[in-house]
């Protein structure tokens, strides 16, 4: 039992805290709780107006019985919402459907916005795993201001995409079409660039990571048929049922490599040298940058030397420098065929 003093000196803070909460609604529990109610209103209204913007641009119907089921509302929540947003303006419902008015797309965009850009940032910069970002960017993009998106933005370079590939509105609520199409109407060994992954369902996109699969990658079918899809980044091969294989969208590789065999510097013998041609688009943020500030950019000679103890990292010579490399990092460089000796 607790001494009567503490009991006093509880009774007492209590009072207090009542006290403050009274004579300062801007300060006291009260007004953090009403914060609090507003913020979650507000984070819901956004979710809801994202949910409804996608739905618009993949052209699905979207009623309140599907925008309940997304947002993991009762109906009466749900109706209650959609209310809220149409005396906003945000919406307008032509029964059963409901439709973004221009102010309602303005703020979906902003939304996307801020979470495709954190979802960049935690994946190119922070280096979180692909398939954890999104939890993580739900979480920031209700909170952060045009400013910090400004400055997020630029400081990441101004990415055009995300890490799954999709456009990044701009900060006048521009947004790009995807491009590509599915790698399974890809015709055989021509290389392609993956621009999209599909992020529903989740249990695909989740086998397309663990494949090693990211947008920029670039790859050949070297095999189909109706139970399989074999492709190649030019040193290892991936094996994917179509109905996974169909959520990859890519693109025409760039020129200048779309001719030549795809190669890498992992594929470089000791002494050899070739000429780096490209730094595969896969690889962004912080790794890219360092890789270009050592001196591996188009052009370049880099000649393979000698190899750590346990095979990796690897010491490459390039524009007088010694550096190392991890494997992970030099497949990422594209190079040419290897130079010969005397014209080295």
């Amino acid at each position: 039992m607790l001494p009567v003093m503490v009991w006093t000196v509880l009774l007492i803070l209590s009072a207090l805290g009542l006290l403050v909460a009274v004579l300062m609604p801007r300060r006291g529990l009260m007004a953090w709780s009403r914060r609090f109610r507003e913020a979650r209103r507000r984070a819901l209204a956004e979710d809801a107006l994202k949910h409804l913007h996608n739905a618009e641009w993949a052209g699905r119907p979207a009623t309140v019985e599907e925008l309940a089921g997304a947002l993991g509302l009762s109906h009466d929540a749900a109706v209650r919402l959609v209310m809220r947003m149409q005396e906003a303006g945000w919406i307008q419902s032509a029964v059963p459907r409901l439709h973004l008015t221009p102010a309602g797309e303005r703020i979906a965009l902003q939304i996307i916005r801020a979470h495709r850009l954190w979802e960049q940032y935690l994946v190119h910069e922070a280096r979180m795993p692909l398939p954890s970002v999104h939890a993580a960017a739900h979480r920031l993009e209700h909170y952060s201001s045009p400013e910090t998106l400004d400055a997020l933005e630029a400081a990441m370079g101004h990415p055009m995409v995300d890490p799954h590939g999709d456009p990044i509105p701009t900060a006048r609520g521009e947004m790009a079409s995807p491009a590509g199409r599915p790698i399974t109407e890809w015709p055989l060994n021509t290389l392609a660039r993956v621009v999209h992954l599909e992020d529903e369902p989740a249990a695909v996109f989740a086998q397309l990571v663990a494949a090693g699969l990211s947008p920029g990658q670039l790859l050949r079918v070297i095999a189909a048929d109706e139970r399989r899809l074999v492709l190649s980044d030019g040193q290892d091969t991936i094996t994917l049922a179509p109905v996974v294989a169909a959520n990859i969208f890519v693109d025409a590789a760039p020129e200048e490599l779309a001719a030549a065999r795809l190669r890498r510097l992992t594929d470089l013998a000791s002494g050899e040298q070739a000429v780096v041609r490209a730094i595969e688009p896969a690889l962004q943020g912080f790794t890219r940058r360092r890789l270009l500030d050592l001196g591996l950019t188009p052009g370049a000679v880099i000649t393979r030397e000698t190899t750590g103890l346990f095979g990796d990292p690897v010491a490459y010579r390039v524009r007088g420098s010694l550096i190392a490399l991890r494997r992970e990092q030099a497949r990422h460089v594209i190079i040419g065929e290897p130079l010969a000796k005397e014209a080295a």
